[in-house]
């Protein structure tokens, strides 16, 4: 019942997942992301308890691979479930069970993964993933976004679209962005939509936000409109100098 792409900027070391759905909410349900930890989208007859578990074992620094194994081995429904991951230093794992419905399957490689269910065909994950590496010189969330439209352009959910949602994870405790459509007869256009909301203002606000390196964050109003004045309407914003006040 759904796809998704979990990838890793090589430029930043961000990482994202871009996911979508015939189902309410899939934002709420499948995609997990933890700081310096990793990523992790759980689907098909999704299991969401494995999100969580799934982090615990890469935070204690267990490979991918290995990490999917454990998770399979403690879950009694695993032949219905499908999940993919992805760890702090890019590699990945995927695992689709037997009783996941057709079209399902999973393509891996460093630093991006994708994996669905329930899907018009193969060529959903196949261009998924095509055209995130063909697009390496886009700013990172519209690189997931134009995966997204690939994937649906070739037929994604079998049963049409309901939900969408995009989540960027960078070395802080919170997500950079976390975008969720619920219910929406055009989830990818309301996503894009809202990602030109966050340009506007909550983009650049949220440089003012604590960060490892500034542990309290910008409190001076007047330096934080000078961010939203200057990056408005840009991506993601991600190591430019802070103005001075």
């Amino acid at each position: 019942m759904t796809w998704s792409i979990v990838a890793r900027d090589p430029e930043t070391g961000f990482y994202g997942i871009a996911i979508s759905s015939r189902f309410f909410a899939v934002g709420a349900v499948c995609p997990r992301t933890e700081a310096k930890v990793g990523a992790i989208s759980t689907q098909a007859l999704a299991n969401p308890t494995l999100g969580t578990f799934g982090l615990a074992l890469l935070r204690d620094g267990i490979h991918p691979a290995v990490a999917i194994d454990m998770m399979m081995a403690a879950d009694e429904g695993r032949a219905a479930r499908q999940i993919h991951l992805m760890d702090a230093a890019g590699r990945t794992a995927a695992y689709t069970g037997a009783d996941c419905v057709d079209w399902a399957g999973h393509l891996t490689r460093e630093d991006a993964s994708v994996a669905g269910n329930m899907l018009a065909s193969a060529a959903v994950v196949e261009d998924t993933l095509a055209t995130y590496l063909d697009n390496m010189g886009l700013p990172f969330v519209e690189r997931l976004l134009a995966a997204l439209d690939a994937g649906q352009a070739a037929g994604g959910d079998k049963r049409g679209k309901q939900s969408a949602a995009l989540v960027i994870q960078g070395p802080e405790p919170y997500t950079r962005l976390n975008m969720r459509v619920d219910d929406h007869a055009e989830p990818f256009v309301e996503l894009r939509r809202l990602y030109g909301v966050a340009q506007e203002r909550f983009i650049p606000f949220s440089r003012a936000f604590p960060t490892p390196e500034r542990p309290y964050g910008i409190t001076d109003r007047a330096v934080i409109e000078k961010i939203i004045e200057r990056d408005a309407g840009k991506p993601l914003a991600l190591d430019a100098p802070i103005p001075e006040a």
